[in-house]
């Protein structure tokens, strides 16, 4: 049988590793991050291929306040624990990432 706390921190890690903003630009669509950072009425116009990740919570964290009662201009949360592990992540991906933008451009945004 298996560490039950071994599964739970790679759950943790899995479900914290979906909201990456190296995930969302480098595995998704870009419509996806397209419709995600158009919610987000951020005034970012074009995200580059190379550290995607980081520029994607960078431009989260220029979007406008979120509207909520309980957290009125408030960044969200994530952003400020994503940056670095995304920094990570980008530099991982760098090899894939570097020929992706030479291939196909920025991402855009708008």
């Amino acid at each position: 049988m298996k560490n039950p706390l071994k599964i739970g921190i790679l759950c943790a890690v899995l479900s914290l590793m979906i909201g990456c903003g190296t995930v969302r630009t480098v595995i998704r669509d870009d419509s996806m991050v397209q419709y995600k950072l158009n919610q987000a009425r951020t005034p970012c116009k074009t995200i580059p291929r190379v550290y995607s990740g980081v520029a994607y919570d960078i431009c989260m964290l220029r979007s406008e306040p979120i509207r909520m009662p309980s957290r009125l201009d408030t960044v969200p949360d994530w952003v400020v624990v994503d940056l670095p592990l995304s920094g990570i992540l980008d530099t991982v991906a760098l090899p894939m990432t570097i020929f992706w933008q030479i291939r196909a451009g920025s991402i855009p945004v708008q």
